[in-house]
């Protein structure tokens, strides 16, 4: 008898563990198929780590809304304190600088951001920094280029050279214009340059709001000039030289723990598009050195071949070829 009931209770015992652990193993498959149904970020955010985010802005600049994207997730991720922009961007568009800007300004009404400017960070990538509540820059980074532009080519006389005529049937004389298949008259040109002086009108004006500087005291800035980190201190365009470590320290000045992991944030790639290229760009760079790579790497995406063909009003500064 004894032996019957013990039998008895062990199997009690056993149906006991079997239904923990057969509930376990349910409520983990309805988490799993929650993340897919609502999406990852608001399922498993509640097991993320504290964390600093870090967000890239690389290349050329435009209006990309996936990067927005990322920069609203990175807002509303209860479980990142603070955020650390790395820009080494030589510009791009205005409008691309400008939702940058915008982006940056929602998610400091939430947390600090902070940001490390890297070789490059003039123009639009310059505006995308007055975004931020604080500047670090390399003592040699070159930086500044406030300044706006409109760049088209003029090839009507090498038409004319070919023999090829281009005929153009408008609504008004303002219509298309400039246009690359006639020399820009007096009308135009006046139009054009008084676009461009009331957006460089609001690009001046952020700076001066964002820096607390006047710029038509700081030698060259009104006229597009480049300064180094070092000298952009001086004219107070940035706030400390340094790196990221000097990043992260003020970000832990204010209010941020100390010791919390500096995590990528990015954009997610399209699909089998990345395994692709980092496939060729491996491929090359392993037969023909780093070189070989950094033109894998060119030809598969890279956006800094985007600064050649952008459209619109540009905030984008490169040295001359001369």
């Amino acid at each position: 008898m004894t032996l019957d009931t013990e039998a008895l209770l062990e199997r009690r015992r056993l149906r006991r563990r079997l239904s923990f652990w057969r509930s376990l193993g349910i409520a983990a498959v309805v988490l799993l198929l929650g993340g897919f149904v609502l999406g990852s970020d608001s399922v498993t955010q509640w097991a993320q780590p504290q964390q600093i985010a870090r967000v890239a802005i690389e290349g050329a600049i435009t209006e990309d809304r996936e990067q927005l994207e990322l920069l609203k997730r990175v807002a509303a991720a209860d479980h990142v304190r603070g955020l650390v922009v790395y820009i080494n961007s030589p510009g791009g568009t205005t409008t691309g600088g400008e939702s940058l800007y915008e982006a940056l300004r929602k998610i400091a009404e939430k947390k600090p951001v902070v940001a490390q400017f890297g070789t490059l960070a003039t123009s639009a990538g310059y505006i995308a920094g007055l975004g931020t509540d604080y500047i670090v820059a390399r003592g040699n980074t070159v930086t500044g280029s406030v300044g706006v532009l409109v760049q088209w080519p003029e090839v009507d006389q090498m038409l004319e050279k070919l023999g090829v005529k281009m005929n153009t049937i408008k609504s008004g004389p303002l219509k298309a214009t400039p246009n690359p298949f006639e020399p820009i008259d007096e009308e135009s040109r006046k139009v054009t340059q008084d676009m461009i002086g009331e957006s460089f009108k609001w690009f001046v004006s952020l700076v001066e709001d964002r820096r607390k500087i006047k710029v038509a005291e700081v030698p060259g800035l009104e006229a597009g000039r480049v300064f180094s980190g070092r000298e952009a201190l001086q004219h107070k365009l940035v706030d400390q030289i340094g790196g990221e470590g000097e990043a992260v320290q003020w970000l832990e000045g204010r209010g941020v723990e100390s010791g919390l992991k500096v995590v990528d944030w990015k954009q997610a790639p399209p699909g089998g598009s990345f395994w692709f290229s980092s496939s060729v760009s491996s491929f090359i760079g392993s037969a023909f050195g780093e070189a070989g790579k950094a033109v894998a790497e060119a030809l598969t995406g890279d956006n800094r071949l985007r600064i050649v063909g952008l459209d619109g009003l540009l905030s984008v500064w490169h040295p001359s070829e001369k």
